[in-house]
């Protein structure tokens, strides 16, 4: 997949999880920038768990698409890079550094950042998605 954030998101592209586990991150990257939750949300599992601030945690499509809806809101790029893999056949564990600095389309400055705590697993099509997102790791 490739992917320029300079150029206009076409609803007619397909964002779709990635089916190496390695491109998991770049993937996600390229859905979040997007803007769409619906996009977004193709890289959870239906009863996945995102935990979207210390100590909250969401099941269903619907409570994680409103919780995108906020962050894709601020209009900011991700930026995120892998500092730990670990599989085990169709499971795998995601230690990733993320951030999110900038001018929100709101106007003020925005300077998120975390290492998150992930866990993936492979789904029968072959494709890696999230059954338990966890941004902020420890610190939630």
């Amino acid at each position: 997949m490739t992917f320029d954030p300079a150029v206009p998101f076409d609803p007619a592209e397909t964002f779709d999880p990635a089916e190496t586990v390695d491109e998991h991150v770049t993937s996600y990257r390229a859905a979040f920038a997007t803007g769409s939750s619906a996009v977004v949300d193709r890289f959870y599992e239906p009863g996945a768990v995102l935990v979207p601030q210390p100590g909250t945690a969401l099941t269903g499509p619907a409570e994680r698409r409103a919780a995108f809806g906020h962050l894709l809101g601020f209009g900011v790029p991700m930026v995120a890079r892998t500092r730990r893999l670990y599989v085990a056949d169709d499971i795998a564990l995601s230690i990733v550094d993320w951030s999110m600095r900038g001018t929100a389309r709101q106007g003020y400055p925005l300077d998120l950042s975390g290492v998150s705590a992930d866990v993936l697993r492979r789904g029968a099509d072959g494709r890696w998605r999230y059954l338990i997102d966890n941004p902020f790791g420890t610190a939630a």
